[in-house]
């Protein structure tokens, strides 16, 4: 507990925060470390051997292959690209008489020659292979040569598997292991199929360990500071653990070894062991209102803290995740690996269990039980998209580009809770037949809805269908700027358009040859268009809700429900307006609040009516729900069948949590923090905790437990750490108490030389 004291302007203060003897110890660590001068020469302490010693130039490795911020006492490298290696000899090397047998390989026992995870090559190089070699390597001697060394430049292929390898030298009779190194997918080598064009999304893609995650509802969305930390220290041994840990490495650890130089076999996997359920994998998924025995998915603000609790506790899944968090997780993981990655964010997504394309929603009249349903609509889901090409689809690359790859464990696939990877080219034709997975993401985005209203007798009653309110602002951070980039159209036409109404058809269709599909020479053809429907006359009522004020938690949430009709009569309108917590993805808490008035709509003017949601019926909803649902049902008395509908979603803004930084900030140089943070209801706050995270910046999560803080009061935290790498960082303040779920607050730190 950290004592603190009153001050002025009724803070609270705790300078100079004392941490656990663990938490010190990083620390200590952290502020000792000095750069690494990277992998030097190695002596091999053998008299009488012709192999003296070994430079795997790692510094110049890393530079060359774009992995300079790992650590460089492993050497890593990225296919189809040379890496240099000098060998110091007890004598000179003749190339004329003289012959280097190089050996790579992978998986230990389970390598094979006859599947490319084992190749024999060298200098000169044979060319006779026991097996025609599906991935060979290749060497040649460098210029850097000498008397005493002999220097050599190593290619893997574009198509070799990615993993961990060892590279064995054969020279004048005596075998020797020469390195052990990672070979990751290479996106700036033309011939990987994970080739990406344009350098700038190759940093943002592949080299960027800061991000945004967009959350919220489509009128709320807001961006989450996530922190992949894909190259802190132990990344690489934890993402190829990631791999060596799957049921298809334990099921067949050859062919699983062999299949790695393909990367959306590598993202399927990946997509299966970021969740539990089947695998043992990283992270647990919770969607119900107890955390018991772990921490809350809102806790996380980074995939290193989960990624390294999962391998410091010999690989026990971390608890709990929801879907951002898988998706931050999974992105980490393919970034190190070498696949372009991006985290997206889909608004209104809608979760297709039967597969039939339509997501049905129950309205309960008054009085009448709420009904769950077995489809959901999900405020928001988040995935990822990873760039590569698709030759198991087609031979002329119309399905090369963004795939979709869900970490999320909502559907088995195959058997297993894996999703992808799904062409977003074949998910914007709607393709629905082609692997993997197409149908359920093509849904997310665009399944029509069925609004039913349940009565009192327990029996359903049809109120309409909605063909354009799934997949909204499907977002993504923007490439060099933190902005969001909305990519909707990447996913489907504009909604109500005849193409999109076309490409939904199509995707339902059992018999997609004669709707449009797939041509005799593999490419595709759109569907043809769909005649265009005769006009409908306008509808008679318009609902909308408008925002009074930006809803902001402990504060009173102030709307407006405004109806308007084009009819020259007045109508008497029965008005139902509910208020549920809700989780995020779509699944009810509780009732705040529920109201019945009768109005009257005169023609051709608005009726506004005011809807105040006051703080104290929804905050202690809060801690378990993660968004309040508007709803009004009107019905027009005189036409009692008739009804309408208008929804909203509202997300309260956290209260804001300052985080500032004081000083020039250099690395392994010791600098202060603030955190500031104010009260936000009108009780006493208990159970208040506060972490702080960012990889470059603190070694692990550091929490400090703060003490009870009354209303109107506020506190100022003041902390001191050591960064450890260079480049924008972001620090993140989580504060958490036993009232509301984990308010963030980040700052950006720029770490200097």
């Amino acid at each position: 507990m950290i004592n603190g004291r009153q001050a002025c302007c009724a803070s609270q203060v705790f300078p100079h925060l004392t941490t656990s003897p663990q938490s010190q110890s990083h620390q200590s660590a952290a502020h000792a470390e000095r750069p690494r001068r990277g992998a030097k020469m190695m002596n091999w302490v053998v008299n009488n051997s012709v192999f003296k010693g070994v430079d795997v130039h790692a510094k110049r490795n890393h530079d060359e292959h774009r992995t300079g911020e790992l650590p460089e006492d492993q050497l890593t490298v990225r296919r189809g690209q040379a890496f240099k290696v000098t060998l110091t000899l007890a004598k000179p090397f003749n190339q004329a008489i003289d012959s280097l047998v190089l050996n790579a390989s992978t998986g230990g026992s389970h390598a094979s020659e006859e599947k490319a995870t084992s190749c024999s090559f060298g200098i000169p190089d044979a060319g006779a292979r026991r097996f025609s070699a599906k991935a060979p390597w290749t060497a040649k001697l460098d210029s850097g040569s000498s008397a005493g060394s002999l220097a050599v430049l190593i290619t893997p292929p574009a198509d070799a598997p990615v993993g961990k390898y060892e590279l064995k030298a054969s020279l004048w009779g005596e075998d020797k292991m020469v390195a052990t190194l990672v070979l990751l997918f290479n996106p700036w080598f033309a011939g990987d199929a994970v080739f990406l064009a344009d350098e700038q999304e190759r940093r943002e893609y592949v080299l960027n360990e800061q991000g945004l995650i967009y959350r919220g509802s489509a009128n709320y969305i807001s961006p989450l500071n996530w922190d992949f930390g894909h190259f802190e220290d132990d990344m690489v041994d934890i993402c190829l653990e990631v791999l060596d840990r799957s049921l298809n490495y334990r099921n067949n650890p050859g062919g699983d070894l062999a299949s790695r130089g393909d990367p959306a076999y590598v993202g399927r996997v990946v997509s299966a062991m970021i969740n539990s359920p089947d695998d043992r994998g990283v992270v647990m998924g919770n969607w119900s209102d107890s955390f018991a025995g772990g921490l809350s998915p809102s806790h996380w603000s980074g995939s290193h803290d989960i990624l390294s609790l999962w391998k410091k506790n010999n690989y026990t899944t971390v608890k709990y995740g929801q879907c951002w968090v898988f998706a931050g997780v999974m992105c980490s993981v393919m970034r190190l690996l070498g696949i372009p990655t991006r985290v997206v964010s889909n608004f209104v997504s809608a979760h297709d269990t039967d597969a039939n394309l339509t997501i049905d929603v129950y309205h309960p009249e008054e009085g009448a039980v709420y009904k769950e349903s077995t489809d959901s609509i999900w405020n928001y889901h988040v995935w990822v998209e990873s760039w590569m090409k698709r030759p198991d689809l087609t031979a002329g690359g119309a399905y090369d580009g963004w795939q979709v790859l869900d970490a999320t464990p909502q559907e088995a696939s195959d058997g297993l809770y894996q999703c992808g990877p799904a062409s977003l080219a074949a998910i914007l034709k709607g393709e629905t037949e082609l692997p993997y997975d197409v149908p359920f993401v093509f849904a997310e985005v665009n399944a029509d809805c069925i609004d039913w209203e349940t009565k009192v007798d327990g029996t359903d009653v049809i109120m309409f269908s909605d063909t354009k309110r799934v997949g909204k602002s499907i977002s993504t951070k923007s490439v060099g700027y933190d902005k969001r980039l909305d990519i909707t159209r990447s996913y489907k036409h504009r909604e109500g358009s005849a193409e999109e109404r076309a490409v939904f058809k199509y995707a339902i269709s059992d018999d997609k040859d004669a709707v449009g599909g797939v041509t005799d020479g593999g490419g595709t053809s759109p569907p043809p268009p769909t005649p265009p429907a005769p006009p409908r006359p306008p509808p008679q009522l318009t609902i909308r809700f408008d925002e009074v004020s930006v809803p902001e938690y402990g504060k009173d949430v102030q709307l407006k429900l405004v109806l308007s009709s084009d009819s020259r009569v007045q109508r008497k309108l029965k008005i139902r307006i509910s208020v549920d917590g809700m989780h995020y993805n779509g699944t009810f808490v509780a009732t705040v609040q529920s109201q019945v008035m009768e109005e009257t709509l005169h023609p051709f003017r608005e009726l506004s009516l005011p809807i105040v949601i006051p703080v104290g019926s929804y905050y202690r909803y809060m801690k378990r729900a993660d968004s309040l649902k508007v709803s009004a049902v009107v019905t027009d008395m005189q036409h009692p069948d008739k009804k309408y509908l208008a929804e909203d979603d509202v997300i309260l803004r956290d209260a804001p949590v300052i985080v500032t930084v004081s000083g020039f900030v250099r690395q392994y140089q010791q600098l202060s923090g603030e955190v500031l943070f104010m009260n936000p209801v009108q009780e006493t706050l208990t159970g208040m905790k506060m972490t702080l995270s960012g990889s470059g910046l603190l070694r692990q999560e550091l929490e400090y437990k703060l003490p009870d803080m009354s209303a109107n009061k506020r506190f100022r935290v003041q902390f001191e750490f050591t960064p450890y790498r260079t480049g924008i960082k972001t620090l993140v303040a989580d504060i958490d108490s036993d009232q509301f779920k984990d308010f963030k607050g980040s700052c950006a730190v720029n770490v200097r030389l």
